[in-house]
């Protein structure tokens, strides 16, 4: 494995680091391969996250392991959750979901500064996110973290696109700190990644990115796992992603034992 103990020393104390090297040049072109048909086969979970004026295009897509082969082979077949469960430091490792992000070359859409747990259906604190590129990322474009977040609690999810508090009642969550108009504030976490690495990072960890500059291409598939103290939260509106019908074969609080969220890794 690929996995220091300074990989997992920064995540613990960071909530997010940068694995160098994890995934072989086989195994991001049989990932590649999966975004392709993805793009050509978009899902009914699939979203257009950029205004129809900007010269790009940004789009985003969920929970497709199960109707795309490439990245249910990847997925169950490579190192990527081994790598989360010691990073996580847990002994079992279940799939949550995917999630595709495209930004085409020109995309000026930014990915505003949030949390992901906030928006999901799940509590507990062993999760993490792994999101890996198949295109080279600049600085300028890739996912930047603010050090320490996840141990600072949750954060009001608010719509990307209308900045609106949605699930949670105004006033329910304390609202992110104004991170653009005062950087020198935080730690600001960011990797220039080539191929074949890949950035974990937790669910609370506040996480941002700009567009794409220039004939760049940006085409990421995130992969979210969930580990051993991770339970069931029914919400009463639509999480992103949703999970229809699920309330009604887990109860609150229950593991996420069911075939959604299949177990990957154990120790």
């Amino acid at each position: 494995m690929n996995i220091s103990p300074q990989d997992i020393a920064s995540y613990k104390e960071n909530g997010a680091t940068v694995v160098r090297g994890l995934f072989s040049r086989e195994q991001i072109l049989q990932l590649e391969g999966g975004i392709a048909r993805n793009m050509a086969e978009p899902s009914g979970l699939s979203i257009v996250a950029s205004r129809p004026e900007d010269p790009g295009y940004f789009i985003e897509d969920f929970c497709n392991w199960q109707r795309i082969d490439e990245y249910r082979d990847f997925v169950f077949n490579t190192r990527a959750a081994e790598a989360a469960g010691q990073l996580m430091g847990c002994n079992t490792v279940r799939l949550y979901h995917d999630h595709l992000l495209v930004k085409e070359p020109k995309t000026v859409a930014r990915t505003p500064w949030h949390q992901d747990q906030p928006y999901y259906n799940i509590d507990g604190f062993d999760n993490i996110s792994m999101w890996l590129p198949v295109d080279p990322v600049a600085a300028d474009s890739t996912l930047k973290f603010v050090a320490g977040t996840h141990k600072q609690g949750w954060l009001m999810p608010r719509s990307f696109m209308t900045n609106e508090a949605k699930w949670f009642p105004e006033g329910s969550l304390k609202d992110l700190p104004d991170i653009d108009g005062n950087p020198d504030k935080f730690k600001i976490l960011a990797w220039g990644l080539e191929p074949g690495d890949a950035v974990f990072f937790h669910m609370l960890t506040l996480h941002g990115a700009g567009g794409v500059a220039g004939g760049n291409r940006r085409r990421v598939v995130s992969f979210r796992f969930i580990g051993d103290d991770t339970t069931f939260a029914p919400r009463p509106w639509r999480t992103s992603p949703p999970f229809p019908g699920l309330a009604d074969e887990l109860q609150k609080g229950a593991s996420m034992d069911h075939p959604l969220f299949p177990v990957l890794w154990r120790r």
